[in-house]
């Protein structure tokens, strides 16, 4: 008789461990499946996002060559080189599959007799790039700003960019790049830098209008390169010109044009462009 007691007595025991065990594979089942799926769906979601992204970019690349070729039809006397030369800085921060390391900074130039050019064109050329990705340009005429004080620029000059990037804006056109304050132009070392400007996925087009009446075509353009520079450095480091920590001096010149120099375009002038606005 207590023999038969303690038999059953194991019985219900013996169920729950089988139970609890039955319980227990489970949920290690549960867990391997998780373990199997959760990357395969990660990799296959990657998949589709990728190819999604890349057919925009496509479609982004396809926009903004099609919009450069209109431009190159409609200013047929600017050198080839000047197109094929942009379009290949341009083209690179139209990728989204690849870190942008830096900026794109042009820097656009011409004599007296080509300034109407110079200025239409590097509105084309900035619209082109924010066009084909549905976004807008940040717009800076130096010009405007010559005559006032150079940290005030610099201040101006910094919350127009700063806040039309953090906006989605694409590109920034600065226009007489040479009749900015001196000083006020240091603001750039922020926005030009090799490694660390402030936004990489941009570009900025800067404009310089020299003096002479006219640029020779015969120039290369490593000759349109240093013509520029010292153009500037006759401009931002004259004699008049105030020597402080934020002004301008010939180092902080240098540290500047080794950041706005990555690309010299010199822009002829051109026959049948509208007397106001651009095409």
């Amino acid at each position: 008789m207590p023999f038969k007691t303690f038999s059953s007595c194991l019985l219900p025991l013996s169920i729950e461990d089988s139970e609890s065990q039955n319980g227990f594979h489970k949920i290690w089942t549960l867990l391997l499946i998780l373990l199997i799926c959760v990357p395969l769906l990660y990799i296959l979601w990657s998949g589709i996002q990728g190819g999604t992204s890349s057919r925009r970019d496509a479609e982004i690349l396809q926009e903004f060559r099609a919009r450069m070729e209109k431009l190159k039809n409609t200013y047929q006397s600017q050198d080839p080189r000047l197109w094929r030369k942009a379009r290949v800085s341009l083209e690179k921060r139209l990728n989204s599959s690849h870190e942008h390391l830096e900026p794109a900074i042009l820097l656009l130039t011409a004599g007296q007799e080509a300034e109407k050019a110079l200025r239409c064109l590097s509105n084309e050329i900035a619209n082109a790039f924010a066009s084909s990705q549905n976004a807008t340009t940040i717009s800076i005429d130096g010009v405007d700003k010559a005559v006032l004080d150079s940290d005030i620029v610099k201040l101006e000059v910094d919350t127009e960019l700063s806040s039309g990037f953090s906006e989605g804006k694409k590109v920034a056109v600065v226009h007489r790049f040479e009749s900015l304050p001196a000083g006020s132009t240091l603001i750039f070392y922020k926005y030009c830098d090799h490694e660390n400007a402030a936004f990489k996925d941009v570009a900025l087009v800067l404009t310089v209008l020299l003096d002479e009446q006219s640029l020779r075509k015969s120039l290369t353009f490593r000759e349109v390169e240093e013509k520029v520079r010292d153009f500037l450095w006759a401009k931002f480091t004259s004699s008049d010109v105030p020597s402080s920590y934020n002004g301008m001096d010939t180092d902080k010149l240098s540290g500047l044009w080794s950041r706005i120099s990555h690309l010299v375009l010199p822009v002829w002038p051109e026959k049948g462009l509208p007397l106001e606005g651009c095409t």
